[in-house]
Parts: structure tokens; sequence; C-alpha cells
């Protein structure tokens, strides 16, 4: 669809362009509903806004197209200025510089009263289109307005005849225009900056500068106007230039010098060329000047001297010139730095010379020693050499001689001069009656022959280490042989031999002397043992073996555990030599096997003690209770608790309960009472059982002196057996203070020094800490719980913790108790 009679055209060249008037047809047709409207014609849907158009279908005074008039003359249009044909004929006569119009003598034409139709300009302006003219009067135009701008301005600062800007380093004057000459494009006639513009902005104008390169770029290329002959130009090089030009080649990578050889065809001419390096190809596009050829023309005058093979040869010669000055110089580097070279060279020859030397004196030296000591371990030598001698000669090899005793093999060294030696000096000796002979000696051979890289107490290779190969081959047979007659119940020589010898013989002999020396003979030893008619007690003769051989008598235990079990069977007591012979393996067993073993062998026979005893509060026989009492510290104390009371307090109680209901001595029961406590120690009374049980005897006679009413009671025995109570109940509050205390100094103690992750952080941590003191298993119950507490075994009781508070199973419920019972109850 044609938009034409939207926008207008200019009726010269026909370029469209916006009109922005509001034209009489506008106004009076804006408010008229019944208006005619534009239809579309068929040449506009087909064409759009290249269609012929009629002047009938154009809009009112809308800047339709209008027709051509091809007789007026062509008119051209310069940089910003619009002139008619006749006007440019007085213009290019006068071309000097048009004076400022002041604002009285401004044409019509400059004042529109509306906007002109499409735009254009009438033939009759003479002015810049944009109205560039310099105007005397600076912002005379705001005397039609209300100055607004000009209020503005001063508001903020501008002071009139200054530039703007915080330093007033704005313009003064307006930007001013300059007409060019012609009617080139810019910058064809030079520079057009101003006079103003160069006051105001002083520098160079890039431009400039291009301009002149471009120029001086351009001249070369241009023939010389004045037609003379440009003189050669000559390119001297020194020898020192050449040189560095071939160091620079010869540091050319090898990328590029694969480059260098590249075949390259050019097919930029008329003819095809082939190069066969880019280099070649460089040359090619040389500056014409530079050019020795020059194509000759009509006018040119042929060469008066023209040799090209001799200009060739000549260019050939300085080219090898240059070569072999570049090629000499590169050799001459060459020598220098191989003169250099071996230089260095000769002096680490004569210092590896040097050292040859003084190690091959050394050598020789050594070896005259080495001959010396052959010679006089010959059998007919006057002066034979000995052990000491030989040491004092290998001590001056380690010392002088360092570096070559390391180097030699001292295994072959010490088989052939001290393993003879060595027999010799062992010949006679008995280690057990002389235990300390040789210690020093063989000490001493020790620091000259032990191999320091090998470690001395892991299984060596006798072929590495000179030391171990003499006494596994010179000292190991007579302890073999020694040991052999060695009866094990006479241990302290044996054990006198070792404790001298442990820190000289390496340590994987030593294991291997107690491993399968040692105990195959105590095994059998007790094999052999009988409990029952030896006299000697075991634990005399292998519990000193206890800090040499510490875990290897294990396997010993469980045979004489089982000999001292048999040895019981028939023991009564009464006979107090049992515990003479079990006390020393108490702590040598471990704790668990322990008190296995008393659980089955001693406490039965113990009970079935406590049961015959009889209870008389007349007539007492306490030998029974002192047979019993006297293993308290061989048994635990859970173990004597429970046979107390089951067979002691169950008597005791009916004993008590029987003579206060025949008219008792409040004092003799209050005596016989206070005797039978005291029969007991603390860490007995301390349990809670015998604390329940004692109590118990104290609420029945409590009861006793309460319920006989009436009756005779003795005068103060209800005051008595009140105070007895109350003071026998604060001595356990007492005595428990005093225990608690003793725990908190003793954690304290414990706690000084150690880490603060070590502390137990909550009540489950403390009884773990006492669980491990006491040697006591504690560990979850895996899914098992109460109420949503986890169960946990405190050895064999079942315990949960809530808020702080140990509940123990009873037989119905679960009962809270302290710490101290839980651990007395577990052991």
């Amino acid at each position: 669809m044609s938009m034409s009679h939207l926008y207008g055209t200019d009726g010269d060249d026909g370029v469209e362009m916006e009109s922005f008037e509001v034209s009489d047809w506008d106004l009076q047709n804006e408010f008229n509903p019944h208006r005619q409207r534009h239809r579309q014609t068929k040449e506009e849907a087909t064409y759009g806004v290249w269609a012929e158009r009629d002047s009938d279908e154009e809009r009112p005074s809308f800047g339709g197209k209008r027709s051509r008039d091809y007789s007026a003359p062509v008119n051209f249009v310069s940089a910003g200025l619009r002139k008619a044909a006749a006007e440019e004929l007085s213009d290019e006569d006068s071309d000097d510089d048009e004076k400022p119009v002041k604002q009285e003598e401004i044409p019509k034409e400059f004042v529109p009263k509306k906007l002109k139709t499409g735009g254009n300009f009438k033939p009759s302006q003479k002015g810049f289109a944009g109205g560039s003219k310099s105007f005397v009067d600076f912002g005379s135009w705001e005397r039609h307005t209300k100055g607004i701008g000009q209020k503005l301005l001063q508001k903020m600062g501008y002071v009139p005849g200054r530039g703007l800007g915080k330093n007033a380093q704005g313009i003064i004057n307006p930007i001013e225009a300059k007409q060019r000459k012609g009617k080139g494009a810019v910058g064809a006639y030079g520079s057009e900056r101003t006079p103003q513009s160069l006051q105001d902005f002083p520098v160079v104008d890039s431009e400039e500068e291009t301009e002149e390169e471009y120029q001086k770029e351009l001249s070369q290329w241009r023939k010389d106007p004045n037609g003379g002959k440009k003189k050669p130009k000559y390119s001297y090089k020194t020898v020192e230039e050449l040189k560095a030009k071939g160091r620079i080649s010869k540091q050319l990578a090898a990328p590029q010098k694969e480059l260098s050889q590249v075949k390259v065809i050019d097919m930029t001419g008329r003819e095809q060329k082939v190069y066969y390096s880019y280099s070649q190809i460089s040359h090619k596009h040389n500056i014409p000047d530079d050019s020795p050829q020059q194509p000759l023309g009509k006018d040119s005058k042929p060469q008066g001297f023209a040799l090209p093979e001799l200009e060739h040869n000549l260019q050939l010669l300085i080219d090898i010139t240059e070569q072999e000055i570049i090629q000499s110089d590169r050799q001459l580097q060459y020598e220098r730095d191989m003169v250099v070279n071996l230089s260095h060279e000769i002096q680490k020859m004569a210092e590896v010379l040097s050292h040859e030397e003084k190690a091959i004196s050394n050598l020789s030296k050594v070896l005259d020693m080495v001959e010396e000591c052959e010679r006089r371990m010959q059998p007919g030598c006057e002066n034979p050499l000995t052990l000491d001698e030989c040491a004092k000669i290998f001590e001056t090899l380690q010392d002088k001689y360092y570096e070559e005793y390391r180097m030699s093999d001292r295994v072959d060294l010490a088989v052939a001069i001290v393993y003879p030696l060595m027999k010799e000096y062992f010949k006679n000796w008995d280690p057990l009656k002389d235990c300390t002979y040789g210690t020093e000696i063989i000490a001493k051979w020790k620091s000259l022959l032990e191999n320091d890289q090998l470690l001395s107490h892991s299984g060596q290779d006798l072929s590495t280490d000179a030391f171990h190969r003499l006494m596994w081959e010179i000292w190991m047979p007579y302890v073999r042989n020694i040991v052999a007659r060695w009866q094990p119940r006479n241990c302290g020589s044996m054990l006198d031999f070792l404790d001298s010898w442990v820190n000289v013989v390496p340590l994987w002999i030593l294991d291997n002397i107690l491993d399968q020396l040692i105990f195959p003979k105590l095994q059998k030893e007790v094999e052999s043992w009988n409990p029952l008619t030896d006299t000697v007690p075991i634990h005399s003769w292998i519990h000193p073996w206890l800090p040499l051989m510490q875990a290897r008598l294990e396997p010993l235990y469980s045979p004489i555990r089982n000999k001292l079990a048999n040895a019981l069977q028939k023991w009564h007591p009464s006979d107090s030599s049992a515990k003479l012979i079990l006390q020393p393996w108490k702590e040598v067993f471990t704790p668990g096997s322990w008190e296995a073993f008393m659980v089955k062998n001693i406490v039965p026979k113990l009970g079935m003690c406590l049961n015959e005893l009889i209870i008389n509060p007349h007539q007492q026989h306490m030998d029974a209770f002192y047979w019993v009492v006297d293993w308290e510290g061989m048994i635990s104390v859970s173990s004597l608790v429970g046979l107390l009371e089951k067979h002691f307090f169950p008597k005791w109680l009916q004993v008590l309960c029987s003579w206060l209901s025949n008219s008792p001595n409040y004092e003799e029961i209050t005596k016989w009472y206070l005797g039978w406590k005291s029969m007991f120690s603390d860490q007995v009374l301390a349990h809670p059982s015998i604390k329940d049980k004692f109590n118990e005897a104290l609420d029945i006679m409590n009861r006793a002196v309460s319920s006989s009413v009436g009756g005779y009671m003795q005068p103060g025995a209800r005051e008595n057996i009140a105070y007895l109570t109350h003071t026998e109940r604060r001595k356990d509050f007492q005595y428990e203070a005093m225990q608690e205390r003793r725990e908190a100094e003793n954690m304290a103690q414990r706690g000084i020094g150690a880490a603060a992750g070590s502390v137990p952080m909550n009540f489950k941590d403390l009884i773990q800490t006492k669980a491990e003191e006491h040697n006591i298993v504690f560990m979850p119950v895996i899914g098992k719980r109460h109420e949503g507490k986890q169960l946990y075994t405190f050895g064999r009781i079942v315990i949960y913790i809530d808020r702080g508070v140990v509940f123990v199973q009873g037989e119905k419920t679960w009962v809270p108790t302290s710490l101290q019972s839980l651990i007395d109850m577990a052991k």
C-alpha cells in the first residue's frame, strides 16, 4: 500500500520525507465522522510506494507527489547548502567570507510562520539550512519567549561572557561553520577547522597526522615530477653485524627451519612461479624504489652500462663472503666453548685422579695391615695375634680408613681373622660359672662389625652382617651346650647369665634362646611337677622368668591351674598351706581366670566351712569363721558377701530373734552385736547387702524393745537400743561420705595433667570409667530397651540410666542404686 498520502515526496529527487504540518483540511475534517477515506487502488496494492497516483486522489495540502519539470535546469546540493542554478555562478565569483547578518536583516524566509509542505526550501534562500550563521546578539531569540533558558543557566551559576563548567572551561562563542571551496567530500580540501576551534582546542587533530602519513606513503609510489633519477642507496654491513646475523639465524627453531624449506607456488602474477622458502617470496614485495630494475618506457633512456652477469657474480661473491664470515665466527665460538669445557673436564679429572691416588694409597695400607694379621696368625709365628690386638687393628681401620672399611667385605675379613681368635678365646668358657666372661670384648666387636643399615632386632641374613654371624656360629654353640645340661628349678644362674648378655646379644638370637631352649625346658618341668609331693613351690622357679619372658609363659598357666585344682579336691580351709601356694599367682593370672579358679575350687570349700559354724552367744567357737575371713584378700568381695548372706546371716539373725524372745539382757545383746560387726573389715561392711543385714538386726532389736509393753523391761534398754541404732546409722553415713570423698580425691589426682577429653562428660562415661577401673564389662544390650531407655550389662547385672540415676533389675521391678553399690554387686 502506498504511503504517499502520509509521507510527502521531494519534488526534485523523489525522496520521501515526513511532513508534520497541520493543514486547514485537517482542522475541518478532524471531527467529521463522514469524511472521505482513502481507498487503496489495485495499482497501489501491486506496486506499493512505487505506484503512480493522480492528483485528484491526493490528500489536500498533505505533501502529495508533483509531476517533474524536465525542462528546468539541474540543481546540485552541496554540504549543508541548497542553491539554485542561477545563484551558483554568483557564489563562485564571490568566495569571500560573508559578513554576519544582523537579526533585523534576516529575510522573512528564515522565520517560517508554518512548516512548508515536505520540508522543502525555496530557491530564494541564501543562508545555511542549519542556521549556523553567528549572530551578534547571542541569545536574542529569548525576547520572543519567557527567557526560561537564561534564567536556569544563571541559577546554576552561569556568568554571561564566560564558558560553562565548574572551572569555566567551556567555549564562549558558538560553533562556527566553514564553507568548503568546492563540492568534494569531507577533508578533501584539507583541514576544515576554523580559527575559533583552533583557539578553543589547540591540540593537533589526529586526522591531520593521518593525512600527513598518507601523503608521505602516497609520494613513495608516485613518479618524480622532476623526472630526475634517484641516487642509488648503498647499505654497508660490518663484520660484527654479519656475526650477529649469523647468531640470530643459528637460533632458528626447528619449526621455523621446516617452514623455511616449504615449497610455495605463487599464482598472483601472469605466470605461475615456484619458490622454495617464504624468504624468497618476501623479496617479491620490495618497495619499488629499492628495486634495481625499472621497466623501460617510451621516454626512458636505456642504461649506458648494463652487465647483469657481472652484477650477479659480484652479488654471489658477496653472499659467499658473508657466509664464510658467519661460518668462521661460529667455528671460533665453538672452539672457545670447547676450550672452556675441556678446562672444566681437566679440573674434574684432576680431582678424580687425586681421589683415586688417595684411595689406592689407603687401600695399600689396609692391605699391608691385613697381611700382617694373616702372617701373625700362622702356627709357627713368634708373636701370635691376640683378640685384643686384632680389635685395635680393626679400630684403626675404622677410624683412619673409614670409607675403605665401609666398602670392604667385613664378613669375609672377620671370618678369616676374627673367628679363629674368637674360638680360641671361648674355648674353656662355662657360662653358668662365669656369666660375664667376654661381654666387654664382644661389645667392642659389636661396634666394629655390626652393620648399621640392618636392624638388629629382626631376623638377619648371616651373609650380610659379620657380628651376627660371629654370635651365631661362635657364641651360640656354647649356650646350647650349657642349656642342655641346665636344671630349670635352678633358675638363678641361667637368669644371671642372660641378664649379663641381654644388651650385647642381638635381639633375634635372644628370642631364639628363650623360645627354642628355655621354654621347652620349663614346659617339660611343669608337666613333671606335682604340687602334693614337691617341696619346692612352683612359683619360686617360674616367676623369676616373668621380667624376661613375660607373655611367653602364658601356655604354662593352664596346666599349672589344672594341677592346683586337682590338689585342692581334698583340701580343707583349716589348711593354710593352700593360701601360701595360691597367693603368688593372683597377680600372674588374669583377673577373669583367677576369679573363675577361686569360685570353682575355694568358694565351695568356704561355704561348707560356714555351714559347720555354730553360733552360740554363751560359748562361741570362732575357728571356722576365721578360716573363711582369712581368704578375704584372695576371693572377691562379692563372692565373700554371697557366702555370708547364704551361710552366716540367716543363722545369726535366727539366734538374735530367739535371744530377744526370752527376756534378754540388752547390754549383752549390744556387746554381742558390736563384737560380730567388728569381725568384718571395712570393705565388707561397706557392701550394701552387709549393711542391710546389720540394719535388719537393729530393726529387730528396736521392735523387740518397743513391743514388750506391760511386761518386765530392763531399765534403760529402750534408750540404749535407740542410741545404738542412731550411732550405727551415723557411722554408716560418715563412712559413705568418707568413701565418696576418697573417690573424688582419687579422681582429681588422676585427672590432673590428663587431657580434657579424658574427663567423663556425662553419667554414662563415669560408669564406663568405673567399669574399666574395676575390670567389669560394661556394654549395651543390642535391641533391648525399657521405657525407651537403653539397657546395659554391668558385669552380670542388667541396668539402665535415667536422668543420672542407675536402675538395677530386681525380682519384680527396677530399683535405683548408687554407683558404689552397683560396683560391689557386680564384683
